[in-house]
């Protein structure tokens, strides 16, 4: 549902960046606007998204540092979190001064950042649409809108309610279930895998290396590997054997030139859309499940489901930190001095909760202005079959478990490890069993 996607490690090797005439003047030494939140040191990021309450550890980061803070993605590599909405705004909407070009990254290019480091998968250069600005990221965009376009979305919905359907039926019978791994992580793959003409072992197989790779750990750049080693024999295959897919029209589409530029457009559809849209369908039920006041308005009719797919994005993104910018030229934002080649980060979630364009918890209902899906020419365009899969995928849980209750404490929820994604390790809930279909063991 983003528009972030892995990205092979790759040697660095720097265009040129525009010179900065008429760029601020660098300030004087020790301007207080221009200096550290108080001396401490960077906060490591992942400290946000493994927390109970990321809001919080952005809002004190804010009262620290303005809207621009400096934090930490692993140690030694330090970044710019942008967690002011107008800043984030104006980072996303300004190719020529902040690039999605990685080969601009200055602490990469000397070497301040391992060639092993768990971090590349998800922000080292590849020759795709995220590493690309300008009109090379428009041809290369292209592909993918006339993608998503194509999709049949009442057949998709069907397909996407016959999945969640038979998902539930498998573990209805037991009276319980965890609605993460058994359900919303499953949920999407399937959905965006059967769309690409990958079958159910091949969506489980992408699952794991996705998961991996998201985790920007030290087996990440094994996941990487092995997610394009599943869709270079999908494309392979493709081929020889055309059908009526994604992966066909992608091989088939003028705008893309080599094998190398159709799988990065793979990469890109189905990473972006499987984690993604299974922390969207996990964050939902978890507010369901754990907020009354939301479950009320949810149950209640007061609030379509639409409505409340759209609170989920305002309270907890999927993609609480979206990565990257790369500076062409010193310049400053948010009271900050960026140096050309510093690395800036999308807060999407500090932004979505940024006091000056909501100062309401609960906000309006039907408000679409949150930042989940970034914003600018690189906005997530699979914004349209990401909603209909995870609609679907909660109104058929609401329907086909109507009394289902978390079966641990609310706090108790712990979030899989990641400096990006905030995703639910398990959700554990408890129902009044099915009875057992005939077949079933």
């Amino acid at each position: 549902m983003t528009q972030t996607a892995p990205s092979a490690p790759s040697a660095p090797s720097a265009p040129s960046a525009p010179s900065s005439p008429g760029s601020p003047a660098a300030p004087p030494p020790g301007c207080p606007a221009h200096t550290g939140g108080g001396g401490t040191d960077p906060l490591p990021l992942t400290s946000a998204t493994g927390a109970a309450e990321p809001r919080e550890v952005y809002r004190t980061l804010r009262e620290e540092w303005g809207t621009v803070a400096r934090v930490e993605l692993e140690p030694g590599v330090p970044a710019w979190l942008v967690m002011g909405y107008r800043e984030l705004l104006a980072v996303t909407r300004q190719e020529q001064v902040f690039s999605r070009d990685a080969r601009n990254w200055r602490d990469l290019n000397e070497g301040a950042v391992s060639p092993r480091s768990g971090l590349l998968p998800m922000m080292a250069w590849r020759a795709n649409v995220i590493g690309a600005d300008g009109p090379e990221h428009r041809r290369l965009r292209q592909p993918l809108d006339d993608g998503v376009a194509r999709i049949d979305q009442r057949k998709a919905r069907r397909q996407v309610e016959k999945v969640c359907t038979e998902l539930i039926a498998e573990f209805s019978p037991h009276g319980r279930a965890d609605l993460v791994s058994e359900y919303a992580a499953i949920v999407p793959l399937l959905s965006i895998a059967s769309l690409f003409g990958l079958d159910r072992s091949e969506g489980q197989e992408l699952r794991r290396a996705l998961v991996a790779l998201f985790g920007s750990a030290d087996d990440s750049q094994d996941g990487n590997r092995h997610f394009q080693e599943i869709l270079v024999d999908t494309l392979c295959e493709r081929q020889v054997n055309p059908a009526d897919d994604l992966t066909t029209a992608i091989i088939h589409h003028p705008n893309l030139r080599t094998d190398a530029e159709r799988l990065q457009s793979m990469v890109v559809m189905i990473s972006s859309g499987t984690e993604g849209v299974n922390a969207w369908i996990s964050h939902a039920l978890r507010l369901m499940l754990t907020d009354p006041r939301f479950a009320a308005r949810l149950h209640g009719g007061r609030l379509g489901v639409d409505d409340a797919l759209d609170e989920a994005l305002w309270r907890d993104p999927p993609m609480n930190n979206m990565p990257a910018r790369y500076a062409l030229r010193d310049t400053e934002l948010g009271g900050r001095r960026i140096r050309r080649g510093d690395v800036l980060i999308l807060g999407i979630a500090a932004a979505n909760d940024d006091p000056a364009i909501r100062p309401d918890e609960a906000g309006e209902p039907g408000n679409r202005a949150h930042l989940a899906f970034s914003a600018g020419p690189h906005v997530c365009p699979a914004q349209v079959p990401a909603r209909l899969i995870t609609r679907t995928a909660v109104n058929t849980a609401l329907h086909l478990l109507p009394d289902m209750r978390l079966a641990i404490r609310a706090e108790e929820v712990s979030w899989q490890p990641s400096p990006w994604t905030r995703v639910p390790v398990s959700l554990p809930v408890e129902f009044t069993a099915a009875p057992r279909r005939p077949g079933q063991g």
